[in-house]
């Protein structure tokens, strides 16, 4: 149970730090790393990473990107397409084995370009090696709103102000840096157990989890309803492909906690290729949930949790914009 738990605290920091709107714009210079390499990641050992994490080494996910050098680890290759195309993974209208099908990039950023450079970059390499088409495309659909419940939002507000993550500073035992989708974001694994995420802009967020309700608790603070939506678009999207939309109207930055049950996380774990193996044949209840989302749509905890706030998501339609993914291949060609 503790070490899968560790092992979803690290798949919660790939879903927030890999599915969001890259930093920078694409040109129609088409600007392209120096050098690139391409390869099939290897498979992933969740009970390695999760004992590593416990001794305070933290796996490698995700993208980490200089001024002279970018990495992309462990990534599937939508997620390197909503970075490369500036939009949110959940966005994405393709085949569905793009969300599991994982590859490591290395490439080497021309003299005089910024890591702003690196979307544009990335877009150009997986257009060239993977024969990428894409076109975007803006159709009324079915959503989640994010709307007060009846009685008002019981919200409390926070005082504290977001502040920027240093991506220069040393690292600690037990931390990792990820470049996000709003700066870089540092994930410490504390003590009692629980993970800290760092996300600047978008506020701190801290997940423990809660043994008795066999959940992961996120406590946020400092998140805008935008966001905070947003996070909920991340999660849920992967559970029942619906995008939340904030419609609630509120301003400011808040104090907001969501439960996912371990097994809608073990679920989308292993939706997405990185999930934990299941409990040993005849396992008693202790040895943690079956892979199994908690209600047929998936997702019923974060509903709860939500409902708890004065909130409440709601089926709503509203204009959705989509990238389609014309033509794409499986396999890049050779490096």
């Amino acid at each position: 149970m503790i070490l899968r738990s560790r092992f979803l605290f690290a798949f919660i920091a790939i879903l927030l730090c890999a599915s969001g709107v890259a930093r920078g714009q694409a040109s129609s210079a088409k600007p392209a790393f120096e050098v690139a390499s391409i390869k099939p990641s290897p498979p992933i050992d969740p009970v390695r990473i999760s004992s590593d994490m416990q001794t305070g080494k933290m796996p490698r996910f995700g993208p980490h990107i200089t001024a002279s050098r970018a990495e992309y680890i462990q990534m599937p290759l939508r997620e390197l397409i909503a970075l490369a195309y500036n939009v949110k993974s959940y966005q994405i209208a393709g085949p569905d084995w793009l969300k599991n099908t994982r590859f490591d990039i290395v490439a080497t950023l021309p003299e005089g370009a910024s890591k702003n450079d690196a979307p544009a970059m990335l877009r150009a390499l997986l257009e060239e090696r993977f024969k990428l088409s894409a076109h975007r495309s803006v159709e009324v659909q079915k959503v989640l709103a994010l709307l007060p419940r009846k009685g008002g939002p019981k919200l409390k507000r926070s005082t504290a102000t977001p502040q920027p993550v240093d991506p220069d500073a040393p690292l600690k035992p037990g931390e990792m840096v990820v470049d996000g989708p709003d700066g870089p974001i540092r994930m410490t694994m504390n003590r009692d157990g629980s993970a800290t995420l760092d996300m600047g802009s978008k506020g701190i967020m801290t997940e423990k989890l809660d043994a008795q309700n066999q959940a992961i608790r996120l406590d946020s603070s400092m998140v805008t309803m935008v966001g905070f939506a947003d996070t909920l678009s991340t999660i849920l999207a992967r559970m029942n492909g619906r995008q939340v939309v904030d419609m609630t109207g509120l301003k400011g930055n808040y104090e907001v906690s969501v439960e996912i049950s371990l097994a809608d996380l073990l679920a989308m774990a292993q939706s997405q290729g990185f999930g934990p193996p299941p409990p040993p044949s005849g396992a008693g209840a202790n040895s943690g949930p079956a892979a199994t989302a908690s209600d047929p749509a998936g997702g019923a905890s974060v509903f709860q949790s939500v409902q708890q706030m004065g909130l409440k998501l709601e089926e709503r339609k509203a204009p959705v914009t989509q990238l389609v993914i014309d033509h794409v291949e499986k396999t890049p060609t050779e490096d």
